[in-house]
């Protein structure tokens, strides 16, 4: 931490010159769920800017499903950084020629500063008695999550239930598309993102069960306590990394790369990680996770790598068109 407070200084010293007395304005866009997230980030990494430089900087923020938002960057989205939750929507850019390929290894743990995995949030009392994937295929169950199309956080959900059934029948690949299908069908309404299925669950009260990201659903069990909703952990999951990146094209047309660079940075900084944490994202600082540790049930994780063959088996395979996604989607896409 010590090597990236370093490197955080320098990339301030060398923005001085650059940003001049003006002040400095960058775009993030953002997957939907964040939304509280950035409004704590942005503001005391102003101050620790304004603090190094003498100079002020100003930071917007755009959000929705992170698929979205990464086709938004590519239709002229003028986003300086981007902070998606899934790889496949920066490699989307890169291909787009809007970032360059070099940017998973340009910052620590390939880009991810911090990760979250899919877990479960049912009613007051669990009445459906719902606790693990298997009770989300059962019929009559309502099941709650945004749309894999458009959202990451819907894609993970999708891979996370893929994975359990793998797992679970000796990697059949048969047996996982059988009770995948199930699960989609037990979903009465996609949204188009995160906060959208939050909204569907907890305010219009449609579902049985909201799966979402671990971050998110303690953010809603936090602003919702008189609703007693509760939040369940299934026996496996999936790591859910949450990749960064600076968006190379818009940042040398803004002359903003140092001051992107440094936002960026700033995420692994210690401060970084204690809000991050506080938001319920679990962290790669080792002294702020386990400050935390109390809030991090343990649970058994899997990856895209290790279960589903990696980022670009599972575009190719589920996600492409005509894919396995929208084969088991059918009439709901």
């Amino acid at each position: 931490m010590k090597i990236r407070a370093f490197v955080f200084g320098l990339l301030v010293s060398w923005a001085v010159s650059a940003v001049g007395a003006d002040t400095t304005e960058l775009l993030n866009a953002s997957f939907d769920v964040s939304r509280e997230l950035f409004a704590q980030i942005n503001p005391a990494f102003q101050a620790a800017w304004e603090a190094q430089t003498g100079h002020k900087i100003s930071i917007r923020q755009s959000h929705g499903g992170s698929s979205k938002q990464a086709r938004a960057v590519a239709d002229g989205l003028q986003a300086d950084v981007v902070t998606f939750n899934q790889v496949t929507d920066i490699q989307f850019l890169v291909k787009a020629g809007l970032v360059q390929a070099d940017w998973s290894s340009r910052l620590p743990y390939g880009g991810s500063p911090f990760y979250s995995l899919p877990v479960l949030l049912v009613r007051a009392g669990n009445p459906k008695q719902i606790r693990d994937w298997d009770d989300l295929a059962r019929p009559g169950i309502q099941v709650i999550f945004p749309n894999p199309k458009t959202s990451g956080n819907g894609r993970y959900t999708y891979l996370a239930a893929y994975a359990y059934a793998l797992a679970k029948n000796g990697k059949d690949d048969a047996k996982a598309r059988a009770f995948v299908g199930k699960v989609l069908g037990n979903v009465p309404v996609f949204d188009t993102g995160g906060r959208g299925a939050t909204t569907t669950f907890v305010e219009r009260r449609i579902g049985d069960v909201l799966v979402t990201f671990e971050s998110e659903i303690n953010t809603i069990r936090r602003e919702y306590q008189q609703a007693g909703l509760q939040v369940v952990y299934p026996s496996i999951s999936l790591k859910a990394d949450f990749p960064v990146a600076v968006v190379d094209a818009v940042v040398n047309r803004h002359g903003t790369r140092a001051a992107a660079e440094a936002y960026l940075q700033y995420l692994y900084s210690e401060p970084g990680q204690e809000i991050l944490a506080k938001n319920f994202n679990r962290v790669r600082n080792d002294a702020v996770l386990a400050r935390h540790k109390a809030d991090f049930p343990a649970i058994q994780l899997t990856t895209v790598e290790e279960t589903l063959g990696g980022w670009d088996r599972v575009s190719k395979v589920h996600f492409a068109d005509g894919g396995v996604l929208d084969q088991l989607l059918g009439d709901k896409r």
